[in-house]
């Protein structure tokens, strides 16, 4: 049976730099974003971009995840949604997910839903800073996902800032691990490197 390992924290506050700095220090393991399981809300845009909360545990096809997580730990393979950001929808394309000893959930709220929380072999949670996130999401968005400054700051303070207090911060409880910096703290990573090439050897 698969190990799977939860890395939670608010958007930008390093979870993807930990995940990939751990790749590069205890080798390759299967990866599971659950930015990919976003439910599709094709009408969102610049000019409305508070019209579907993405920081809200609702705004994720949580059933699915759930199963292809439940798969993975069994050895099952699954096929992994995939979605655009500029159009807010989920794309044609899947990608094929073979499972092997350590699978990596990494997202805003899987520590919002027990279920997800009740497969999880060790969970984390990265705290950083409200300013050095939203810094991190403002460069984000407007480089990669085509958004204004306007429109980052109107979701921040109406739905990112409330969100993250509201759904987010409170799981730091069902935390296993409190990381602070994230990908900066390199003791944090040391331990957790540790931890990875136990379970792969």
């Amino acid at each position: 049976m698969a190990k799977l390992i939860g890395i939670s924290g608010g958007s930008g506050s390093g979870k993807t730099t930990i995940v990939r700095k751990l790749t590069e220090i205890a080798g390759e393991f299967l990866v599971i974003p659950q930015d990919n399981y976003y439910k599709s809300a094709t009408f969102v845009h610049n000019s409305n971009i508070t019209a579907f909360n993405f920081d809200h545990p609702s705004a994720f096809d949580t059933d699915l995840l759930f199963e292809h997580l439940s798969a993975l730990k069994h050895g099952r393979a699954v096929e992994m949604p995939t979605y655009d950001f500029v159009k807010h929808r989920r794309t044609d394309e899947v990608v094929p997910l073979v499972p092997g000893r350590l699978v990596v959930l990494e997202g805003i709220m899987i520590l919002s839903e027990r279920r997800i929380r009740d497969l999880l072999d060790l969970s984390i949670y990265v705290d950083t800073p409200d300013d050095i996130r939203f810094i991190r999401r403002m460069k984000r968005d407007i480089s990669d996902r085509g958004r204004t400054v306007d429109s980052v700051v109107e979701q921040y303070l109406e739905v990112v800032r409330p969100g993250h207090y509201e759904f987010i911060e409170p799981m730091k409880a069902f935390a296993d691990l409190i990381i602070p910096e994230g990908g900066l703290n390199p003791r944090a990573l040391e331990v957790l490197s540790s931890f990875f090439e136990k379970v792969m050897g």
